[in-house]
């Protein structure tokens, strides 16, 4: 958590973001600190810090904070007679008259999502939906109104969440101006959300993301190969695939599982209990949900941790955030798999 007070602004920021939510330098606005369910075995997040809500009086002044520090540099460019370009001359004379702004990580944000057309907002932390249906409303309008510029606001959202709430509530929501939910699906197999403390069934995941979309927000699922080792992979892929079927989401981004160290999944891998695909096996499991999917969505691998490589050593797939559109490119996307296959050998 990053709470900044410099002089007369104060705000605050939190550290997790999905990665198309940086790679456009969103305005990152933390609306609630941390995770409310928090007990996902494969998670590392959060797990020192206690979940809370922000009333909308100290949102506001977060926001207030902000729109005052973007007004300081905008203004400062007009008067030295560059009409808003946010030249090293403005930051630096805003910088001089305010010094702590220059180690200030929040300004350094504002000042990239001003100098990329101030279009993107992400709203933090792991679950903005867990406000008050009212709340949220009335500080997403807080949000439109002061910063004009906004095209896209997005969040983080759990399916049990969404799930609670009325069709009524989440419209609302969806057109006080909150455009896109990014949802941890992981799996579609019951088995394994039970194992790793998901906290929903799969039938929830698919209620949650119907009424996301029904509501009219753009929905990313994500979801996470190789979660059920070699001990599941069949009925990961099969079953992930079988939801996501029925969701027909807007976007699924994939994140590889990797036992992150301190989880207890990594423990339970280090005690022999789970048995981690090798990268041959990541693939074929990846081909069999590929085959699997039947939808009319877009398909991402824009992470890192989608680490396979092609024939001239360069990565698979695409890393960009829109990814590959299903069903015109299902058969590209299967055709990189097989060369991904032919790389990896038997290994």
């Amino acid at each position: 958590m990053c709470v900044e007070k410099i002089g007369e602004y104060t705000f605050e920021t939190g550290i997790y973001r999905p990665p198309s939510e940086g790679g456009s330098f969103s305005l990152l606005l933390r609306i609630t600190r941390n995770c409310p369910w928090n007990r996902c075995t494969f998670c590392f997040m959060y797990k020192t810090e206690k979940y809370s809500l922000r009333s909308v009086e100290e949102l506001k002044q977060d926001v207030d904070s902000i729109a005052a520090i973007c007004d300081n540099l905008i203004t400062t460019s007009n008067r030295l007679g560059l009409n808003g370009q946010l030249t090293q001359p403005v930051v630096m004379e805003v910088i001089n008259k305010e010094p702590l702004l220059g180690s200030s990580q929040g300004f350094m944000m504002i000042l990239n999502w001003l100098n990329s057309g101030g279009k993107t907002a992400f709203l933090q932390d792991a679950n903005t939906m867990n406000m008050r249906s009212e709340n949220l409303i009335e500080i997403l309008k807080y949000i439109r109104k002061s910063f004009p510029t906004l095209e896209r606001v997005t969040s983080y959202a759990r399916s049990k969440t969404v799930g609670k709430k009325e069709p009524e509530e989440l419209k609302a929501i969806c057109e006080a101006g909150l455009d896109r939910l990014h949802i941890g699906l992981e799996s579609g197999d019951d088995e394994i959300l039970k194992h790793v403390k998901k906290g929903v069934t799969a039938e929830e995941h698919i209620i949650a993301g119907k009424k996301a979309m029904a509501a009219g927000f753009q929905l990313s699922e994500y979801w996470m190969p190789g979660l059920g080792g070699k001990e599941k992979w069949e009925d990961h892929a099969r079953n992930t695939a079988k939801v996501l079927n029925q969701i027909n989401p807007n976007f699924i981004r994939s994140r590889p599982f990797f036992p992150m160290e301190g989880t207890p999944i990594a423990d339970e891998y280090q005690r022999g209990e789970l048995t981690l695909l090798t990268p041959r096996e990541q693939l074929l499991e990846l081909k069999l949900m590929m085959q699997e999917l039947t939808f009319d969505s877009r398909v991402c691998f824009d992470h890192a941790g989608n680490h396979w490589r092609n024939r001239q050593g360069g990565s698979l797939f695409s890393l960009g955030y829109e990814g590959y559109k299903f069903p015109r490119e299902k058969e590209d996307v299967l055709e990189l798999i097989e060369e991904g296959l032919e790389v990896v050998g038997s290994e």
